[in-house]
């Protein structure tokens, strides 16, 4: 490893202009894909033995080792690599990581190479599996609680979503037949599914501020300190301006539409749900975790705050997408 693998310290055009900090921006958003996905472990809440402790300590301990981690091989490929090793056709698609990763440890030799490749293929399909359990609980957990169909919330004997998994594994295999047609396309559906990943976790992040407004009496196994609240608030809008700045870096210069039009298609689920399968009610027992009785969804205490969050997010991402361009 050799400090001069790390100079010149500039984005791939070479400058920091703005087609330098759009490229910069656009791999932090990307980078969200993967590296947000430690809160996974929250997807598990209900399979602990004591969920009002365990929840707090797996997050905690899942965000720590993927800070380790995702530091510790970024600064190794950099410093083995250097910047034209970095930028390599073979790096960039992934198709020649293994291969340097053979060079660094086993200095190229074919066996350990193989090997590499071999354990890239189970931590590959470590991923779908952690992915697939994790959504579909999501899913599950949206079937139970009245926002999609009520078919999500079916379980087997052993207690493990079925149904949602079987709806995770047809939507992906859909997705996985697109992606394989060419690169352009695998990258779109990156793009187009960070974009809907950041809305969510946006929507999630300003829910906390707002559920302890409205409803600031509940009784809750672990309370976030307010200034963890407010940076995490923070934080979610500081992901829709990456959003808005780096979806168009990714397969299309319009994916940052392309994601949005994808995520309004819930918005049909849940009138499906929630007005046809439900009659306009939520499930009484959904209503009880809020401490609310029969239909009454309570006093909004919160106000007009939440719209003008969501006018603030919008606001940022039109700055993020229409200031920041690509390198010409």
């Amino acid at each position: 490893m050799q400090a001069e693998s790390y100079a010149p310290l500039v984005p791939p055009n070479g400058s920091w202009n703005i087609g330098g900090w759009t490229l910069f921006l656009g791999a932090l958003f990307i980078a969200g894909w993967s590296t947000y996905a430690f809160e996974t472990a929250v997807c598990y809440t209900r399979e602990f033995k004591n969920p009002a402790t365990d929840t707090k300590r797996s997050i905690i301990a899942a965000g720590l080792l993927c800070v380790v981690l995702y530091s510790l091989v970024a600064a190794t490929f950099q410093g083995f690599l250097g910047i034209e090793g970095m930028t390599a056709p073979g790096i960039v698609d992934g198709t020649g990581v293994a291969a340097a990763m053979g060079d660094m440890v086993g200095s190229g030799s074919a066996f350990v190479t193989h090997l590499l490749e071999m354990m890239m293929i189970l931590a590959l399909l470590l991923a779908i599996m952690m992915a697939m359990a994790g959504s579909s609980r999501t899913l599950y957990q949206g079937g139970v609680d009245g926002w999609l169909p009520k078919y999500l919330s079916h379980t087997n004997e052993h207690g493990a979503p079925t149904k949602a998994m079987w709806t995770d594994l047809v939507f992906n295999l859909g997705l996985l037949t697109f992606a394989a047609s060419d690169a352009t396309a695998y990258y779109l559906i990156l793009s187009i599914s960070n974009v809907g990943y950041m809305l969510f976790i946006f929507l999630n992040l300003q829910a906390t501020w707002i559920h302890r407004i409205d409803s600031p009496n509940i009784e809750r196994p672990y309370r976030a300190p307010n200034w963890l609240v407010g940076f995490n608030a923070c934080l979610g809008f500081f992901n829709l301006f990456l959003m808005g700045v780096g979806a168009k870096l990714w397969g299309n210069p319009n994916a940052l539409w392309y994601g949005f039009g994808f995520a309004l298609l819930i918005l049909p689920v849940f009138v499906y749900r929630h007005y046809i399968q439900d009659g306009g009610r939520f499930p009484d027992h959904m209503l009880v975790d809020l401490d609310l009785q029969g239909q009454d969804l309570g006093e909004k205490r919160a106000g007009i705050l939440p719209y003008l969050a969501l006018a603030l997010g919008g606001v940022l991402i039109l700055i993020g997408h229409y200031y920041f361009q690509l390198p010409s």
